[in-house]
């Protein structure tokens, strides 16, 4: 199992989906559950700030087998919420704010571990978001903390709004991210934070193909070391 934890901007979801398919591994987004929970939240009018409204709909979510992870597409990863494809709706703006507030809720946490859980426990599989090493699967063969300055990632999700025809503001999307940084950094429940053992990866100075690099080979040596106890 390779655990790829580390704030939003950061690449995680360019980057999981390459190492995925370098190692012929399975990808799975974590935080596209948390998106999905949100974005069904916000269709049913719960508030992203009413905690048990939340818990009952991703419980409800879960029961239903409502939210699926399918294959992978050129775009990244399709996600269907009660059988429509939402991988597009669920990296709106606002979603990604909802997605934050979601998953600092408790029982929202609780309703979606063992999805991510059974989702990963055959192994051979790239699992991102941001307690996958900590909380998900702490023990995780091979962890890694991608990251990457403020600036930086507030540019790169600039751009990225810009190329799908949005007019964002440059001052705006970067307050998001410190923002989101600090909830996703001071919530109660799995904050985000480095997991003992994980190499730290600063995508700020580095392309794609070089983070990418870095974590192939490290997980080559795993194999390795692993092939070399049997």
């Amino acid at each position: 199992m390779v655990a790829i934890d580390g704030p939003a901007g950061a690449g995680k979801s360019t980057v999981t989906k390459r190492v995925a398919d370098e190692l012929g591994y399975m990808l799975v987004d974590t935080g596209a559950l948390y998106r999905a929970v949100a974005l069904a939240a916000q269709r049913a009018s719960v508030s992203w700030d009413d905690p048990d409204a939340l818990g009952e709909l991703a419980y409800a979510l879960v029961n239903e087998r409502a939210v699926e992870l399918g294959n992978q597409k050129a775009s990244g990863f399709a996600v269907k919420l009660r059988g429509e494809d939402v991988s597009l709706a669920i990296r709106e703006p606002s979603v990604s704010q909802g997605a934050s507030k979601v998953s600092a809720v408790p029982a929202v946490r609780d309703a979606l571990l063992d999805m991510q859980r059974h989702a990963g426990a055959a192994g051979g599989v790239v699992l991102e978001g941001r307690d996958i090493g900590t909380v998900v699967f702490p023990n995780a063969e091979a962890k890694f903390f991608l990251t990457a300055s403020v600036d930086i990632r507030a540019q790169r999700r600039f751009d990225e709004l810009l190329a799908r025809g949005g007019l964002p503001e440059l001052a705006e999307v970067k307050r998001e991210v410190a923002e989101r940084d600090f909830r996703d950094s001071n919530r109660p429940i799995a904050p985000l934070k480095r997991a003992e053992g994980a190499q730290i990866i600063d995508s700020s100075v580095l392309t794609i193909d070089q983070v990418v690099a870095r974590i192939v080979g490290r997980v080559r040596e795993v194999e390795a070391e692993l092939g070399a106890r049997e």
